[in-house]
């Protein structure tokens, strides 16, 4: 079977074009961003967050699989980084940019049961603050994060974050979740 992703969003290639001049080396690769789409796509009207915008290639495949009536909120600290994103999506009126760091944005949200799709890209919702972000999440809401197998872009010691990440995932409260050793490492959880 081949895994690569038969259709692509229109402005990826832009995207990624521009994301190797300016030398950002961390967009969601395509298999990943195929599965972002569907997954999307099974949830019309959705509310989605995505923690770690980058130059927008992880919200060029959400917008893909959202429906017309979806809206996407999608965080990121570094504005230089996120104007790639804004340049080539900021006409989706689905999107709303927050540039913020995700932890602080996290700190600034009501707990309550507000969204039905979360994609961590970044620490926050993944490596700190996991309980905070699930508090966010609606019963049947879908919890996606990648980059759990060794990239060239890790800092030292980002190992053992990965490990301690995935050996807490059983013990996690109100969810079930897959790791898969596909992409560049993938966990989907679902919140229950």
């Amino acid at each position: 079977m081949r895994d690569a992703p038969c259709r692509r969003p229109r402005r990826l290639d832009a995207i990624l074009a521009d994301a190797a001049r300016g030398g950002f080396a961390m967009s969601c690769e395509h298999r990943t961003g195929s599965l972002l789409a569907t997954l999307a796509a099974s949830k019309p009207g959705g509310r989605f967050v995505e923690l770690g915008t980058g130059v927008g290639a992880g919200a060029a495949w959400l917008a893909f699989g959202m429906d017309a009536t979806a809206r996407l909120t999608t965080v990121e600290s570094d504005e230089d980084v996120q104007a790639i994103a804004r340049r080539h999506l900021g006409d989706d009126p689905r999107i709303r940019w927050v540039t913020a760091d995700a932890d602080a944005w996290i700190s600034e949200q009501v707990p309550g049961e507000q969204f039905d799709f979360a994609y961590v890209d970044c620490r926050p919702g993944k490596y700190l603050r996991l309980p905070d972000l699930l508090a966010l999440l609606k019963p049947g809401a879908v919890y996606v994060v990648d980059d759990m197998l060794p990239q060239n872009t890790w800092p030292e010691g980002h190992q053992s974050r990965v490990d301690e990440f995935l050996e807490r995932l059983p013990d996690v409260l109100n969810w079930r979740a897959t790791p898969m050793n596909w992409a560049s490492g993938l966990v989907v959880a679902a919140r229950i």
